[in-house]
């Protein structure tokens, strides 16, 4: 299934939530529609995958740290991004600009290259009560990355069922047919 020319590359960046474990519903619906999939996952979200299912499904390995020089690219160029489980931490930093991990160095750079962006938030009412969260998704929104506007989960309450298929219904803003 890899690298088949002619369909769209989606990048799925996974953080360290709970239902992070699920994100194998994201890769299946994906490529329902035909995208490949790539998976990066921050250094704590790698923790909350299977990694070797993961990369059966894909055909590819799940990415988390940057290459060395002269190494060969193991992914495409997105033509999408989705950040899913995206966490109160991933947020405000890829706001703030900053790029200490792979995950947020390719988030960055979407932004300058064009590169759509879809966000599933994942956090608590608590987290999301810090101004910090509420500026943090006004910048992107400002960058035109699209933000699922479910609302946080109370403290303490698991987070609750995970829409997964809400990144569809944005992306299909990004791609219309």
């Amino acid at each position: 299934m890899a690298d088949q020319p002619g369909r769209p590359f989606l990048y799925v960046v996974v953080c360290a939530a709970g239902n992070a474990g699920d994100v194998g519903e994201l890769i299946t619906a994906a490529q329902r529609r035909a995208w490949e999939v790539g998976v990066i996952a921050t250094p704590q979200g790698l923790g909350f995958i299977d990694q070797l299912a993961i990369e059966a499904q894909t055909g590819y390995p799940i990415r988390s740290a940057w290459r060395r020089p002269g190494e060969p690219r193991p992914l495409p160029p997105a033509d999408a991004i989705v950040v899913a489980p995206a966490t109160f931490n991933t947020i405000n930093k890829w706001a703030a600009g900053i790029s200490d991990t792979l995950a947020l160095g390719i988030l960055c750079e979407a932004y300058g290259s064009g590169v759509p962006v879809v966000v599933l938030p994942h956090l608590n009412e608590a987290q999301a009560a810090h101004p910090a969260y509420s500026q943090s998704l006004q910048r992107l929104r400002d960058m035109g990355v699209l933000i699922d506007d479910r609302q946080p989960s109370p403290p303490n309450a698991g987070g609750g069922a995970f829409h997964w298929e809400r990144a569809w219904e944005l992306l299909a803003t990004a791609f219309p047919r």
